[in-house]
């Protein structure tokens, strides 16, 4: 990714207002692949808490192992590893503690696929000094998907996984790895996460919101702490970035007088107009027809930008299987379809041996000038019916800049077991990310680990449940509506390609 004149401080995407919330400034970024290193992070930042712990997610467990490897038995007293344990554990030692966790209320069927966590949480913290709960402020058909821990008021973990007893995972996606179990005994598939470890005025913003979720769920207002003279770093943890300017991006559907926020989908359409060379997207679903359009109108330019997306090769459940998977096979078709230049690929993620890897990881990389994470899909419900929370940074700097680039050759070489310098050299001899990706993941009779994705006609069933995006509402209004979730979604692509210079052409299954 050399250097050119025409990529060097292009014009800023985070706007506040528009793309994102508020922009402030990250004393130091960490950027984790994977949760072994995230859950170290995580792990340490709790046991440092002095003033308070505040937890924002999609699915809670109380008995999530945070460090699996190093720790043998998660009871052991002295070396507590299960997160509910650690959790009343410190708020016990020290009463001026305030520990809340807000965790979505989902519905017994989705609550049943995750072994019941969220709902075994209110029982685990009973009668202790955690304050635990569920939040049933969204309309039945959307959910609470943010996921975010703050600690002090002052370091703030982002991530686009869980804290659940089958998120763990190392950067080597073993395929029989002992270590990946649940409290059942059974084991669990390879999981591929992204998060980021960020403190300063960045993750103060993110205990506001915090305050605004805790309020709405629960009609009690919260302060900010008063900040320890020292931000609860991890000791052993380099940081990627000083002081950058970060953007906090938010989904929030239009409900009960809250305002509709599309923070997340502005962003995506401005950072895809705004790509010159690459537009990297790394996602567990790739399905909405406004962002698919746009990702179109940029590959029908005959100079435009080179398109990758790597995903999970299959959704694990049935229901994302019949419904997520077609939409994204469908997406995958029609830009492929579009696809005149040669300049789009798909790849879905494997472990050493050829299984299929849980790609749950939210991430977009723009050349080497935008990076950004967080709990946003690429799918209509998280552009308007649940919540999200994805923080972005722009490479304004030389430095920034590098670390975008390393972060993009650290993310395609733990999937191909190269180290990041040969994944960065490769990509400037190649010339593009994809011809690296060929280049470097053929070893002699070994599977694949980027497999391109195969050509997948679609059933009768699969193409009717993609053309009417089942599953996959954009808002409240059209939730149970899917004939006015496909009107909208035409009115939306039209009126949104017009900033992107495009021609607005629908995707097959919306044109009249």
């Amino acid at each position: 990714m050399a250097d050119d004149a025409s990529l060097l401080n292009p014009a800023p995407l985070l706007q506040p207002g528009s793309t994102c919330w508020r922009v402030e400034t990250a004393d130091r970024l960490a950027l984790f692949i994977d949760n072994d290193e995230a859950f170290d992070a995580l792990k340490a930042i709790l046991l440092s808490a002095r003033k308070s712990i505040w937890i924002l997610a999609w699915v809670f467990d109380p008995l999530t192992r945070l460090d699996p490897d190093r720790v043998k038995k998660s009871r052991d007293p002295a070396h507590v590893d299960r997160i509910g344990l650690l959790l009343r554990r410190q708020a016990a030692l020290n009463p001026g503690l305030d520990v809340r966790i807000l965790v979505w209320d989902m519905p017994l069927p989705i609550a049943a696929s995750q072994l019941f966590g969220p709902h075994r949480g209110q029982v685990f913290f009973a009668g202790s000094r955690v304050k635990y709960r569920l939040d049933d402020t969204l309309p039945a058909s959307a959910c609470h998907h943010q996921k975010v821990v703050v600690v002090d008021g002052s370091v703030a973990l982002v991530s686009g996984g869980d804290i659940g007893v089958d998120r763990w995972d190392t950067t080597q996606h073993l395929d029989n790895d002992p270590r990946r179990r649940l409290p059942t005994g059974h084991h669990y598939p390879a999981r591929h996460e992204v998060a980021a470890l960020v403190d300063g005025k960045a993750a103060e913003a993110l205990g506001d919101l915090f305050i605004a979720r805790w309020e709405k769920a629960s009609g009690e207002t919260l302060a900010q702490p008063d900040k320890p003279d020292e931000a609860p770093w991890p000791d052993y943890l380099v940081p990627n970035l000083r002081n950058v300017k970060l953007g906090i991006c938010r989904t929030q559907p239009g409900w009960r007088g809250d305002p509709e926020i599309n923070e997340t989908m502005l962003m995506h359409l401005a950072s895809i107009k705004a790509a010159r060379r690459l537009i990297y997207l790394e996602n567990q679903y790739l399905t909405s027809p406004i962002i698919v359009e746009a990702l179109a109108e940029r590959l029908a330019e005959p100079d435009g930008p080179e398109v990758v997306t790597v995903g999970p090769a299959h959704s694990p459940s049935y229901f994302d299987q019949m419904t997520m998977d077609s939409a994204r096979t469908a997406a995958i078709n029609h830009l492929r379809e579009v696809d005149v230049h040669g300049r789009f690929s798909a790849f879905s993620a494997r472990t050493p041996k050829g299984a299929a890897i849980i790609v749950h990881s939210k991430v977009a990389i723009m050349d080497d000038w935008m990076a950004r994470l967080g709990s946003a899909n690429l799918n209509n419900r998280s552009i308007g019916l649940d919540t999200e929370c994805d923080i972005a940074f722009e490479g304004r700097d030389e430095a920034t800049r590098a670390a975008v680039r390393a972060f993009l050759g650290r993310l395609i070489g733990h999937f191909l077991d190269h180290e990041t310098e040969t994944v960065l050299e490769t990509y400037d001899r190649e010339g593009g990310l994809a011809a690296t990706i060929n280049a470097l993941d053929r070893k002699g009779g070994e599977p694949r680990r980027l497999a391109p994705v195969p050509i997948r006609p679609l059933t009768g069933v699969q193409q009717f449940i993609a053309d009417w995006s089942l599953g996959d509402a954009l808002c409240p209004d059209d939730a149970w509506r899917p004939w006015g979730r496909r009107k909208r979604l035409k009115r939306d692509i039209q009126r949104l390609m017009e900033p992107l210079g495009g021609s607005r052409r629908l995707p097959r299954h919306l044109r009249l």
